[in-house]
């Protein structure tokens, strides 16, 4: 996937989310799992959670895409934060093909600041600045990481591309959502759902 260099990443977007109804959404909050057969290479074994999902389109953020090139240091650097070193740090990953010179923060709910989205119970997005001041001076969420851009479907896309067989979904854990092992991920929320990815070829869009 192609990946412009982050400038700025959350500069004159305090708190704005791009196409993020909020809200009660169909598959909000879930975990969308690339079937093996996913013809898109920016995809493939790609596990997203969705951050919105309504008859406007849907919103994500991919889970196992871990950032190469962009330290966090490096990003309070160019953000003009303190301190830095800071005293915390957390991943980055890539979040998806769109906009990806933009920052969000999915992370526990124990931290909000104005904007920020409740996915669902127990999870929030955050694209205001405010959060990596709060974690570089120690503070911020229990648990969260920094993904550069998102994945974005169009009113009925995501829902033809279910029907198509090119994503499985499972409800959202902790352990997915944060897990340290972000190249076992696909196989991790598979076997959350008891499948096999080699006898996945075969099976129907969603579960």
């Amino acid at each position: 996937m192609a990946r412009q260099s982050p400038r700025k990443p959350f500069a004159g977007r305090r708190g704005a989310l791009p196409g993020a109804p909020g809200g009660e959404g169909w598959l909000t909050g879930q975990l969308l799992i690339a079937m093996p057969t996913m013809q898109d290479p920016r995809f493939a074994r790609s596990v997203i959670c969705l951050c919105a999902h309504s008859g406007e389109g849907a919103m994500g953020i991919v889970l196992n895409k871990p950032l190469d090139g962009l330290s966090f240091d490096d990003l309070l650097k160019q953000l003009d934060l303190d301190p830095v070193p800071p005293q915390r740090r957390i991943r980055l990953m890539s979040g998806g093909p769109v906009e990806n010179g933009r920052g969000f923060v999915l992370h526990t709910e124990d931290w909000e600041t104005e904007g920020s989205l409740k996915v669902r119970p127990g999870l929030v997005l955050t694209a205001s600045v405010d959060i990596l001041k709060a974690i570089a001076g120690g503070g911020g969420p229990r648990e969260g990481f920094l993904a550069l851009g998102y994945a974005g479907w169009g009113p009925g896309q995501l829902e033809s591309e279910i029907q198509q067989n090119a994503w499985l979904s499972v409800p959202a854990d902790e352990a997915l959502l944060f897990s340290a092992d972000p190249g076992g991920l696909w196989r991790q929320a598979l076997a959350k759902l008891q499948v096999d990815p080699a006898l996945l070829s075969g099976v129907a869009g969603h579960a």
